[in-house]
């Protein structure tokens, strides 16, 4: 009997690991050595052509003595932080607004959530012709006269508009999602104690949902630093580097200009940036999250 059950539990190991082996593998073909081999490469010149080059930390050297860099860095952060902002409160007070069971919440729920479902390409052309200057419907309905993609103080705030606007329906449906796990109870026994839809809002609905938002902004906060396509098809960078951000510099260091050891250096500054910041709020959790001690 002993060996009956030694051979089935051999046999069930054995099937766990067969059906897990192809995602091992993709981990480890496309995350793990390319992580490996982009560290190594940001210690050394390579331009795909010629053999690769050793040169310690010039790469990060160059790129912290460059005023370009920092410039860039400021507006990933910018886009970043403004990104996360409204891209959690508007979400949430919507969600919030959904939750109480208006009149088409499902309809309001479906209309929020199919911009993130939209493929980028199409929401950058679409928006592309909405900000553009001679045509573009903004302009339009607000009588407005303004290059809003080739005005360097007006770019980058057209392009949070539309990543704020494709998150809402994702995040949106996040905040409804924790707000289905917290019980009416709470809510009724507020109202008979007199307290207006602000302060159960503020006093019991924030803190109860402090989780769900804890999460929400964490992945907002790493998605907005990553961003590349909406930059990409919009502004490619411009005007004058007001719109380019990490993502796209190590883009175009790599397969434009072929600077493999400082495309990958970049990424490493990016990474770093994005752990620290992680870290952070992975600390401040205790302090923020409701009865997370």
């Amino acid at each position: 009997m002993k060996k009956i059950a030694q051979n089935v539990f051999n046999t069930e190991y054995l099937a766990g690991w067969i059906f897990i082996l192809p995602a091992l593998l993709g981990t480890l073909i496309f995350i793990i050595i390319p992580v490996i081999c982009s560290f190594g490469l940001s210690f050394a010149k390579w331009d795909l052509l010629n053999p690769i080059e050793f040169v310690g930390f010039s790469n990060y050297t160059e790129i912290f003595k460059s005023e370009v860099f920092y410039k860039i860095l400021l507006n990933t952060i910018v886009f970043a932080f403004s990104t996360s902002v409204f891209g959690v409160i508007i979400p949430l007070i919507l969600a919030s607004i959904l939750n109480s069971k208006i009149r088409g919440s499902e309809f309001f729920k479906t209309a929020y959530f199919l911009p993130f479902i939209t493929p980028m390409i199409v929401i950058g052309v679409v928006w592309s012709w909405i900000f553009d200057p001679n045509i573009g419907a903004v302009n339009k309905l607000l009588q407005l006269n303004i290059n809003w993609l080739y005005d360097s103080n007006f770019a980058m705030c057209a392009l949070i508009i539309v990543s704020v606007w494709k998150l809402i329906g994702y995040n949106m449906v996040i905040f409804l999602s924790g707000f289905s796990s917290i019980s009416n109870s709470y809510f009724e026994a507020a109202k008979i104690d007199g307290a207006n839809s602000f302060q159960i809002f503020k006093n019991i609905t924030i803190p109860l949902l402090s989780p769900t938002i804890f999460f929400v902004v964490i992945i907002t906060a790493i998605s907005s630093f990553q961003v590349f396509d909406l930059i990409y098809l919009m502004t490619e960078g411009g005007p004058n580097n007001s719109t380019n951000v990490l993502v796209y510099e190590i883009y175009k260091n790599a397969f434009e200009y072929f600077n493999i050891g400082k495309a990958s250096a970049i990424a490493y500054v990016l990474f770093i940036i994005i752990l620290v910041l992680t870290l952070i709020q992975w600390n401040l959790r205790k302090k923020i999250v409701y009865n997370e001690n």
